[in-house]
């Protein structure tokens, strides 16, 4: 994957840099030492890797602001960083670049619970947001499976999803307000604690824009009362395509389940060694599950139930009790940590509608066999956002190559059905020359239009989401501007 060079003229005054922000953080948040900037060299996308010119670890918006104030007269770039959970290399830095990590910055500012929000600070991880309002029968909706490590602030940069986003939504849709520092400084505040703003809809810009507008530093989410129960069950299936097609008839019945979650046999077998979840021996399977009253729940299960027995299931398991619920969720929370245990991985993040579910599922199978490359498949069925895993030999030459080759005639694949190239992992480096294959010159130029007005000197989250070639050219001709 190509990276721009760096700025001989920024390594040069490395250390005047460093010296600069030293002056507005303590020693210990600023990183300039070859070795130890080795630790944010990458994120999850571990195949490329290059540390970065320093990294500072600010503590609050107005460290952030002070940070990005020196960058931008330095005109040095910055590459936003929550915990380094993107699979899509959202985090990747540049040599000349500094990385800017907002994980020290993980207080709950307010909690109200009469309004049903809390504001955070964005270093704070989506499993603890639940966590700090549990006890009042509350929590936080979106829940990727990466909650436990991963930071609000990249959940709101990829527009975040999880499980749950069938019936909840996405981070969008829970999120209410931030705290955002632009590239030279100036702290801006939009939405709030209220529904809807006023005025043109930033707040919905600013989700999913990937660290190219500015730095989130505090966000105001929406919280939800704990329903009073749910229950899933676990459906069996002779083919991938079968369990594709009962996901289609469920959603198209009008039922709202809170997750319809898919597994095929490569990685049930995986998981089962892994985590014992005592999954059938199938070639795919389903994890749906409702929630409400128990009146509502056997309700909503019987229609469930009733289309899965007219798709021939091997194998149909209604949780009895909150241990059997546990075990059936136990394999598919499992799954990449699974997979990783037996393979190398890249996984993919494309969306589709759920009506090609089917005819995806099976192309996917066939372009497996093209490639010579095993493809494990485990995604949030109901909104058809999948996460295709193709396992490679990282190893082997060659490898990694054709890997990246399947993945792009994957993710191809859903554009042609009508879907798009990610769901909730982002662009990054890893789609940004795929972008091309969804949108028409003139939607890109749209796009890096705003980043224009954000962004001037296009010095935020270098070399992501856009072409590398049009991404660099727009930047030359901005810094020449300037």
């Amino acid at each position: 994957m190509q990276m721009p060079e760096p700025n001989p003229s920024i390594l040069a005054r490395k250390g005047r840099i460093v010296e600069r922000l030293l002056a507005v953080l303590p020693a210990d948040r600023v990183i300039s030492d070859e070795a130890e900037t080795r630790a944010y060299e990458c994120d999850a996308l571990t195949a490329y890797r290059c540390p970065p010119l320093a990294a500072v670890l600010p503590s609050s918006t107005a460290e952030v602001s002070a940070v990005l104030k020196i960058c931008f007269e330095e005109g040095v770039p910055v590459v936003p960083r929550g915990s380094g959970t993107s699979l899509a290399g959202g985090a990747l830095p540049t040599a000349d670049s500094v990385i800017l990590g907002v994980a020290r910055m993980n207080e709950v500012l307010e909690v109200d619970y009469a309004d049903r929000i809390i504001r955070v600070q964005t270093g704070r991880t989506n499993l603890s947001v639940t966590g700090a309002v549990e006890e009042e029968d509350f929590f936080y909706a979106p829940d990727p499976s990466s909650q436990l490590a991963c930071a609000i602030a990249g959940n709101i940069a990829m527009n975040s999803g999880g499980a749950h986003c069938l019936k909840y939504g996405v981070t969008t849709n829970n999120l209410l307000g931030v705290t955002m520092v632009q590239m030279d400084g100036t702290v801006v505040e939009i939405g709030g604690a209220h529904l809807d703003a006023g005025g043109l809809d930033l707040l919905g810009l600013i989700c999913g824009s990937e660290g190219q507008l500015g730095v989130v530093t505090e966000a105001t989410l929406r919280i939800l009362r704990k329903p009073e129960g749910a229950r899933p069950v676990l459906m069996g299936f002779d083919s991938n395509e079968v369990a594709g097609a009962c996901v289609s008839d469920i959603i198209k019945a009008g039922v709202l389940p809170v997750a319809i979650e898919f597994m095929d046999r490569p990685c049930i077998r995986a998981t089962e060694e892994f985590a014992q979840a005592g999954y059938p021996d199938c070639e795919a399977l389903l994890i749906v599950e409702v929630e409400g009253s128990p009146e509502e729940i056997d309700e909503q299960l019987g229609k469930i139930l009733a289309i899965a027995r007219r798709h021939d299931p091997v194998e149909l398991r209604e949780a009895k009790d909150a241990d059997e619920a546990g075990r059936i969720w136990l394999g598919r929370k499992s799954a990449f940590g699974a997979m990783g245990n037996i393979n190398d991985y890249m996984c993919l993040d494309g969306t589709i509608p759920v009506n090609e579910l089917p005819f995806v599922l099976k192309r996917i199978g066939e372009l497996s066999k093209e490639f010579g490359l095993d493809v494990a498949n485990v995604f949030h069925a109901g909104d058809g956002n999948m996460h295709p895993l193709i396992l490679f030999d990282a190893n082997t030459p060659g490898q990694l190559e054709k890997c990246e080759a399947l993945g792009a005639e994957i993710l191809k694949l859903c554009v042609e059905v009508g879907g798009c190239l990610t769901g909730e992992h982002g662009v990054g480096i890893e789609k940004r020359d795929l972008m091309v294959d969804q949108y028409a010159t003139a939607d890109l130029e749209a796009q890096m239009a705003v980043k224009d007005v954000f962004d001037p000197p296009w010095l935020l989250n270098p070399a992501k989401v856009f072409p590398l070639a049009s991404s660099e050219a727009r930047r030359v001709v901005r810094v020449a501007a300037e």
